[in-house]
C-alpha cells in the first residue's frame, strides 16, 4: 500500500485514478495480482504515518526544526492577498526535523493549525537519533520546556533568545545553561541587532536556512495542498511523500 501511495504522490492522482493505473500496470505485466478497491485504499492509507517514526537511515548530527502550513481546501494565496480569506479556508501544520546537510526529512508530524511550533518538541524528542548533537530553531522554540527536552537528550540547542531575555537560575533550571550562555554572549557584544547577527554567525545559525530550503524543495515537488480531507488519511499522505 505504501508503494501505491508513493505513486499517488508522484503523479498527483486521486485514489480512484490510482486504482485504474494499478489495474493497467497489472494487465500490461501479465501477472495475477489483486488490486485493492477504492474503499480499501482509503482505509489502508489511514493506517500509515499515524505515529512519529525515524525516516532517516543516515547518521545525522545536526537537525533543524521548522513548520509550514499545508492547505486542505480554500482559495489560494493570491485571492487572499487581493480580496481577503473566506470562512472555509482550512489548513494543517506540518512539523519537520530536517538534516541541513542532506535536506533529508528525519522526523515528521502533521498537526492542527492551532498547535504551536514549540509544542511538538516533546512529541519528537524520544524519536530523535542518538547521533544528533545540535538542534536549530527560530524564536518560536525559545521556550523553557524545549530546552528541558533537548537537555534530556544531551542535544545542544541553537535557538536565539527573545529580545529582552533574562538569565535563569541554573540551580533550579540547569537545562537553561545554553540559553544563559547565548544571553551573556549577546550582552557582551552590545546587546543590539548587530550583536545578534554576530552570535548567529559564530554559532552557525545559517544552517537553519538550509533546513528551510529543504522544506521549500519538498513543497515544490509535492505541492502545498493535501488531497485527503480527514486527519488520519492526511498523515498517511504525508508519510508516503516523505518516505525515502
Amino acid at each position: 500500500m505504501l508503494c501505491a501511495l508513493m505513486i499517488t504522490a508522484v503523479y498527483r492522482l486521486p485514489f480512484r485514478a490510482l486504482r485504474g493505473l494499478l489495474l493497467s500496470l497489472v494487465s500490461l505485466l501479465g501477472i495475477i495480482l489483486p488490486v485493492p478497491c477504492y474503499t480499501r485504499i482509503c482505509r489502508r492509507a489511514a493506517e500509515l504515518g499515524q505515529e512519529i517514526k525515524n525516516l532517516s537511515s543516515k547518521r545525522v548530527i545536526d537537525i533543524v526544526f521548522d513548520s509550514s502550513g499545508l492547505k486542505v481546501y480554500g482559495e489560494g494565496k493570491w485571492k487572499v492577498r487581493q480580496h481577503g480569506k473566506s470562512k472555509r479556508r482550512t489548513w494543517r501544520k506540518s512539523h519537520l526535523a530536517i538534516c541541513p546537510i542532506s535536506h533529508e526529512v528525519v522526523l515528521s508530524y502533521l498537526g492542527e493549525k492551532s498547535e504551536a511550533d514549540c509544542e511538538i518538541i516533546p512529541k519528537m524528542r524520544k524519536h530523535l537519533l542518538k547521533s544528533v548533537k545540535r538542534a536549530y530553531g527560530d524564536g518560536a522554540y525559545d521556550k523553557e520546556f524545549c530546552y528541558k527536552e533537548l537537555h534530556a537528550e544531551k542535544i545542544e540547542p541553537i535557538i536565539p533568545p527573545q529580545r529582552g531575555a533574562v538569565l535563569h537560575d541554573l540551580l533550579k533550571e540547569p537545562w537553561m545553561q545554553d540559553r544563559n550562555n547565548a544571553i551573556r554572549a549577546m550582552m557582551g557584544l552590545g546587546n543590539d541587532e548587530e550583536a545578534r547577527k554576530i552570535w548567529k554567525k559564530f554559532m552557525g545559525y545559517r544552517k537553519r536556512s538550509l533546513g528551510e530550503t529543504g522544506f521549500y524543495r519538498w513543497k515544490t515537488i509535492f505541492r502545498e495542498k493535501l488531497q485527503a480531507r480527514k486527519m488520519p488519511n492526511q498523515r498517511g499522505e504525508i508519510y508516503a511523500n516523505q518516505k525515502p
